[in-house]
């Protein structure tokens, strides 16, 4: 039975339907981030010998445990591509084997990542990410605790992921912001514990006495954001179970099913794969920093790095905001059979992108320096900073297009396309140029910036024409439900 929300999808005026749609979705993944920007504040709070490591520790792990979420977000993806197609087709069957199907990946996944958390969270500091002193000493433990605990994040992605599929927009957001607000009123409390904190969270160590939490530091920013996002799960499968009726199974289908998992798995792959190469992208440009411009007693340039990826999260997810919208709108419209109607719905989100990315860039550029003074006084790892936003925050109009047009791809269920585009860009564009411009030439850490910036262009180009030309449709009617 089609509801408002897919009469909206289907039929009602695009320019409005992918705006109402979507500006919830930016928004939310815009606030998400403005949380995480609260989590660096209250780490650059800290006591003074603490500081600098810890915020080089965050930066690092941070785009560490990312990989996990983002091969879980492959799951996401091919799990929302499938069901968008087959709300518009109206196959309510399908939809829920789908849901079951998936959940049940996202459960091995979840085993599997906990287990390299807690193995192998030294070698992959020290010996993959070239960490060195305090930087190493905070991110080990800090990467147990996020990467052992991936399960959470893991069916937080999966269950608001099938309620946008479905149509919802608002409810996914609200609780991803609630449980943001849970995540910050913990940390504060975890971190500070019954010590010193900074003035306007002083309401947290009289609780902290009350119940005998002692300081943390920056591993009580990672147990409050473990309990944050599991606490929100149970709201996330309650709206499941009411509203769709489709997170329990099908009857008589509880078990693992070979062909949805197949079916899953062959969309999951390549966008779990394009995913991971995004991140790896960002772990080469941490890496070269960290082995070209650090030494051990001076990890200035790691720390600059540290700050600046907040910001960039900010613009990558508000790209993913409105990606998902395109997602959406792109699948239920190719599985009602509206071609038209679901490649211009990638076209029009890409220009929403393009106007809210010009904005966060002239934020970036214009207050930069007081947002980065924020996290950090020190005005050495602010200057680095600076240098990298002039010189990257102009691009994120073209990192949106491409991530805007490549969801829009990938709700047609197209991610084999969308996976050798970014192959193409990353792998035979941003790590050769970036590797010569460091190892090579030995530039200095300017040319690194430039590369990154130059990358996101070319992502745009790339995605723009590939998109303009079509043939991503032909994987669109072949995998029509």
């Amino acid at each position: 039975m089609e509801d408002a929300s897919t009469k909206r999808i289907l039929e009602g005026s695009l320019a409005a339907g992918v705006a109402r749609f979507g500006i919830p979705l930016a928004l939310g993944m815009a606030l998400q981030t403005t949380f995480n920007l609260v989590d660096a504040y209250m780490v650059a709070h800290l006591p003074a010998d603490e500081v600098q490591g810890a915020l080089g520790a965050l930066g690092i792990c941070d785009q560490i445990a990312a990989l996990g979420t983002i091969v879980s977000f492959g799951i996401s993806t091919a799990t929302g591509s499938l069901m968008s197609r087959q709300r518009g087709a109206g196959d309510e069957d399908a939809i829920r084997e789908t849901a079951w199907q998936s959940l049940l990946l996202v459960a091995a996944l979840s085993v599997v990542f906990a287990i390299i958390g807690i193995v192998f969270a030294g070698p992959i500091v020290r010996d993959v990410i070239g960490a060195k002193g305090d930087v190493a000493r905070f991110a080990v433990p800090y990467l147990r605790v996020v990467v052992g605990g991936s399960f959470s994040i893991f069916f937080l992605l999966q269950l608001t992921s099938m309620q946008r599929a479905l149509g919802s927009a608002k409810t996914p957001v609200a609780l991803l912001v609630a449980g943001n607000v849970l995540n910050v009123a913990l940390a504060i409390v975890l971190m500070f514990g019954d010590g010193p904190a900074p003035a306007m969270f002083a309401w947290g160590p009289p609780i902290a006495h009350a119940i005998g939490v002692p300081p943390m530091g920056l591993m009580g920013a990672a147990w409050a954001t473990i309990i944050a996002r599991s606490v929100v799960l149970v709201p996330n499968i309650a709206v499941m179970i009411r509203r769709f009726a489709i997170v329990r199974p099908p009857p008589g289908r509880a078990a693992p099913d070979t062909r949805t998992l197949r079916t899953i798995l062959d969309l999951a792959w390549p966008s779990s794969t394009q995913f991971v190469l995004r991140i790896a992208a960002m772990l080469l440009v941490n890496s070269l920093v960290a082995r070209a411009y650090t030494t051990a007693t001076d990890q200035t340039a790691t720390t600059a790095i540290g700050l600046v990826f907040r910001l960039d999260t900010m613009a990558l997810f508000v790209a993913m905001g409105w990606g998902s919208a395109a997602q959406t709108f792109v699948g239920q419209n190719i599985g009602a059979g509206h071609e038209e109607r679901a490649t211009n719905s990638g076209w029009v989100t890409a220009a929403y992108d393009v106007v809210t990315n010009v904005g966060l860039a002239a934020i970036f550029l214009l207050a930069g320096e007081t947002i980065l003074h924020v996290f950090d006084e020190d005005p050495a790892p602010v200057g680095i900073a600076l240098d990298y936003l002039r010189n990257v925050a102009p691009s994120y109009v073209g990192l949106g297009i491409g991530v805007v047009l490549g969801n829009a791809m990938t709700g047609a269920g197209a991610t084999r396309t969308t996976l050798w585009v970014d192959v193409a860009v990353i792998v035979g564009f941003q790590f050769p140029v970036c590797i010569v411009a460091v190892a090579v030439l030995h530039a200095g850490h300017l040319a690194l910036f430039r590369c990154v910036a130059a990358t996101n262009v070319v992502s745009a180009i790339a995605y723009a024409a590939v998109y303009a030309r079509g043939n991503w449709r032909s994987a669109c009617r072949a995998s029509r439900p």
